[in-house]
């Protein structure tokens, strides 16, 4: 498939897909005329390639990931960067969660404007940072 049928089916746009070529975590084939050609698991390598970038990966940390994706061959580096990667990610989540918990005590302030309510959620926490 050509790069503006696969941009179509994967809802990522051209540049999107240059881009990760240029960064070598996508493949195509060329005609002769130098169009970019691409096969069918192109589509979900795209949509994988998204979701690790919607989770934060930088594209240098994709691309270690890439060999493990195609090959089904993983070395010791590969499982120690899933590993750190999983592991930024639940951080990620924790982080979210207490920062929803905080919203859903403003939201419920905006409701029942009590002066407690209020008093217990109009300072942030302090945390120590080294």
């Amino acid at each position: 498939m050509r790069i503006g049928d696969l941009a179509a089916r994967s809802g990522v746009s051209v540049r999107s897909l240059r881009y990760y070529e240029e960064q070598d975590l996508l493949h195509s084939s060329r005609s002769s005329s130098g169009q970019r050609h691409y096969d069918e698991a192109a589509v979900q390598r795209v949509g994988l390639i998204q979701m690790f970038f919607a989770a934060g990966l930088s594209s240098k940390t994709i691309q270690g990931l890439m060999p493990c994706m195609t090959t089904g061959l993983v070395s010791e580096q590969t499982r120690l960067l899933l590993l750190a990667e999983r592991d930024r990610i639940d951080q990620q989540m924790a982080a979210l969660a207490a920062a929803r918990a905080k919203l859903g005590e403003l939201v419920e302030y905006v409701y029942d404007p009590a002066p407690v309510a209020c008093a217990q959620t109009a300072e942030p926490e302090k945390t120590n940072a080294a």
